[in-house]
C-alpha cells in the first residue's frame, strides 16, 4: 500500500509527527513531507535524521506554512497519497484563554486540509482527535468536536464523488506527549520539589505514542469514508500515577494544587450515542459513520427508537491499573526510559 507513495504529515514536528516519522523511515514510501510553522523544530529534525538515519534523511522533505493558510496546504498537498493531519492546537488551558486560536487552528485548518486533499486527489487522510472532543466542556474540546464534524461532512462528500476516504480518530492522554504531565512530574523529583497534583481522583487513559501511531494505521487499513476509531486503553488515577512516577524517580512530596481551567473529572472516549453503533473489533472500536440525509421521512419507523446505550467508555469504567500497573505501561514510554537511564548515569 506505501509503496513508493507519498505521505505527508501536518503537524509532523510534534510528539506524534516524530514517532510516525520513525516508523516509516525504513517503509517502501518514496516521500515523507512534513508540513509545520515552526522552523527551528524542523532544523532540529533534519540534523537529527542526517545524524541517526543518513540513509533515509533525503527521503524526508520539510515544507514550512500554516494550515491556517489555505494557499500553503495547497502547495504542500499535491502528489500526495496519503494524509495524517495531526495539526492541532492541543493545551487545554491555553484554548480556555484564547479559544478564537483553536478555531482557526483546530476547525479550519481541519477543513483547509481536507478541500486541499480532496482537490489534489489525495487517497486517504487520517485526522487525529481527542477524548475531549467527546461531551466537550472545555475550548480545546469544543474545537476538536467541531474539527470531528467538519471531518464527517467533508468525508460525506468525498464518499459521493467517489474520491479521497476522510476517516478520524479519537485518543486520551498520549504518555510523555508535549505539555503532557508524566514529563512534568520526572523534572519536578530530578530539582527535589515535590509534584504538583490537580487532583488524585481524576482518572485519564494511559496510551505510549507507538500505540498512537498503531491506532492511525489501524484506522488507515480499515476505514470506511467517516468512520470514527477509538483505540480500548487502561487507565490509572492521577493519584496513582503520581505514586508510579515516585516509585521509579524517587519521592520527593505530594501538592494537591486542584484542578486547571477547563479539566475534566475522568475522559471519555467514546458516547452513549456513538456506542449506540460501535463495532468492536478487537483492540479498537469502529463508529460507523450517521449517512443519513436530511429526508427523515424516509427513516421514520414506528415504536420506540434506542438512540444511545446506558453507558458510555470512559476512564473511570475501564480496566483502572493499580501502582504495579501504571509502572509497567509508563515505562513502555521512551521518554521514561531515558530519563531513568539519565538517572542511573548521574548516580554512578
Amino acid at each position: 500500500m506505501f509503496d513508493g507513495k507519498c505521505l505527508l504529515i501536518t503537524g509532523g514536528t510534534g510528539s506524534f509527527g516524530s514517532t510516525v516519522l520513525k516508523r516509516f523511515l525504513a517503509s517502501d514510501l518514496a516521500q515523507i513531507r512534513i508540513f509545520s510553522r515552526d522552523e527551528k523544530k524542523q532544523d532540529d529534525m533534519r540534523h537529527a535524521l542526517q545524524a541517526q538515519y543518513p540513509e533515509y534523511a533525503g527521503k524526508v522533505k520539510f515544507h514550512i506554512g500554516d494550515v491556517r493558510d489555505p494557499q500553503s496546504v495547497r502547495d504542500v498537498m499535491q502528489g500526495v497519497d496519503y494524509v495524517f493531519h495531526a495539526a492541532a492546537l492541543k493545551q487545554v488551558p491555553s484554548c480556555e484563554f484564547f479559544p478564537m486560536q483553536a478555531v482557526k487552528t483546530n476547525i479550519e485548518g481541519t477543513d483547509n486540509v481536507l478541500h486541499a486533499a480532496m482537490q489534489a486527489g489525495v487517497r486517504r487522510v487520517v485526522c487525529l482527535s481527542t477524548d475531549k472532543a467527546a461531551y466537550p466542556i472545555n475550548a480545546m474540546g469544543i474545537s476538536k468536536a467541531m474539527m470531528e464534524h467538519v471531518v464527517f461532512a467533508n468525508a460525506r462528500v468525498a464518499a459521493e464523488r467517489g474520491g479521497t476516504v476522510i476517516c478520524c480518530t479519537r485518543y486520551g492522554n498520549v504518555m510523555c506527549s508535549r505539555g503532557s504531565v508524566i514529563p512534568l512530574f520526572i523534572d519536578q523529583i530530578r530539582q527535589g520539589e515535590p509534584i504538583t497534583v490537580t487532583n488524585p481522583d481524576m482518572t485519564r487513559f494511559l496510551m505510549n505514542l507507538d500505540e498512537a501511531v498503531d491506532l492511525v494505521l489501524f484506522a488507515f487499513e480499515h476505514a470506511n469514508p467517516g468512520d470514527l476509531f477509538i483505540q480500548k486503553s487502561d487507565a490509572s488515577t492521577i493519584g496513582t500515577l503520581a505514586k508510579a512516577v515516585q516509585q521509579l524517580f524517587g519521592d520527593t512530596g505530594t501538592q494537591i494544587i486542584g484542578t486547571r481551567h477547563g479539566e475534566k473529572l475522568y475522559e471519555t472516549l467514546m458516547t452513549c450515542e456513538e456506542r449506540l453503533r460501535a463495532e468492536d473489533m478487537g483492540g479498537y472500536f469502529r463508529v460507523a459513520a450517521d449517512n443519513r440525509d436530511l429526508n427523515y421521512d424516509k427513516y421514520f419507523v414506528q415504536g420506540q427508537v434506542k438512540t444511545m446505550t446506558d453507558e458510555a467508555y470512559t476512564s473511570h469504567n475501564t480496566t483502572l491499573l493499580d501502582v504495579d500497573g501504571t509502572v509497567r505501561k509508563i515505562l513502555t514510554a521512551d521518554y521514561v526510559r531515558e530519563q531513568l537511564d539519565a538517572l542511573r548515569g548521574e548516580t554512578k
